[in-house]
């Protein structure tokens, strides 16, 4: 390439680190400080406010941003725990285990992200490489005879996709802990595919 288009590569290279400096402060800053403003974010980034707005235009933005760096981290954590090997309900606690650790580093992050900001088409891509996940899961237990053959695998996703959000529900109220909750959705998670704990 000519250099005259080097510059402009440098420009979107520069451009790129820059916003996953500010997606990672964000992630860092928010989970301890749920209230924190863009100002604090692009100090712990160590770039100015404007740089922040210039990649975000308002603090939503950022946040549902931050959402969807949280959720690479856990589909990256769902990957290394290799949940096509190995029976598949041993596969399914490692993936309740990656979702109950994402949930519980970012639960205050989450809580603070706005409801109704994306559309419903919007919110399902942003899921989409976790319920994909579970689904093919899901299908490898029914047909090694693990799990459930009487429910269709796409209920059974949304149906532990909806115990995961209850179970943060009940942490978030306070009416259970981390530890109780997790326990709980495991316990429930694996009666509803029919597996004997």
């Amino acid at each position: 390439m000519n250099a005259s288009g080097e510059p402009r590569r440098r420009r979107r290279a520069d451009g790129e680190r820059s916003r996953a400096a500010i997606l990672d402060a964000a992630v860092r800053l928010l989970r301890q400080r749920p209230d924190a403003g863009m100002e604090a974010i692009a100090t712990e980034a160590g770039v100015t406010r404007q740089t922040v707005y210039a990649h975000f235009s308002s603090r939503d933005a950022l946040l549902a941003a931050t959402v969807d760096r949280i959720t690479e981290g856990a589909v990256a954590a769902m990957d290394a725990a290799r949940l096509d090997e190995g029976p598949a309900a041993d596969a399914l606690t490692r993936f309740l285990d990656v979702s109950w650790h994402s949930f519980e580093d970012n639960d205050l992050l989450l809580q603070v992200t706005p409801a109704g900001a994306a559309s419903e088409d919007d919110d399902r891509a942003r899921h989409e490489p976790v319920t994909g996940r579970l689904e093919r899961l899901v299908e490898r237990g029914q047909h090694a005879g693990e799990f459930t053959s009487d429910l269709p695998a796409p209920w059974l996703v949304a149906m532990t996709v909806a115990l995961g959000h209850a179970a943060g529900g009940e942490v978030n109220s306070g009416r259970m802990t981390h530890d109780q909750a997790r326990a709980a959705l495991h316990t429930t998670v694996f009666r509803a595919l029919g597996v004997p704990r």
